[in-house]
């Protein structure tokens, strides 16, 4: 998911839900931040928020 690039910010959230995200990470053998950044590209990619990618192939193609 790296991509060249990135914009930090700070993210506040609260301990239960910190807790729950940082051990789906490790089932999912990513960083925190990589989870992080999975559960809201996944969000926007099912809400038909992203962006349309420059070199993406036709879904007939992939």
């Amino acid at each position: 998911m790296a991509e060249k690039n990135t914009k930090s910010f700070i993210l506040r959230v609260d301990t239960e839900t910190m807790n729950a995200i940082e051990a789906w990470a490790a089932d999912e053998f990513r960083s925190t931040n990589g989870q992080l950044q999975w559960i809201i590209t996944e969000a926007l990619r099912k809400a038909k928020r992203l962006p349309k990618r420059k070199n993406q192939l036709p879904k007939n193609e992939e």
